[in-house]
């Protein structure tokens, strides 16, 4: 059980660094980040190996914790400049 939160923090942290090394310009703070990651794939082992029971593979909690940290690392995202609306001349 330790093992596989140990591995599944560390997956949540190497998710962050991808996030950041990819889209610096769209992420908030590093340390914001990388921190929801880790935080992200904890909750997500936790609620899959709460759902799969103890029958359930290390495999299966560690894609639980990469499912729920990527969408955890998404809601950080910030609209891409050209994306954004601007507001009519007044």
């Amino acid at each position: 059980m330790f093992l596989e939160a140990l591995g599944s923090a560390a997956l949540g942290l190497l998710l962050g660094w991808a996030a950041v090394r990819r889209l610096a310009h769209r992420l908030p703070s590093r340390l914001l980040v990388l921190s929801t990651g880790g935080a992200g794939a904890l909750f997500g082992d936790f609620v899959t190996h709460s759902a799969l029971g103890g029958s359930g593979s290390v495999l299966s909690s560690l894609l639980g914790a990469a499912v729920v940290s990527a969408a955890s690392l998404s809601l950080l995202l910030r609209p891409a400049g050209r994306l954004r609306r601007r507001s009519a001349p007044a």
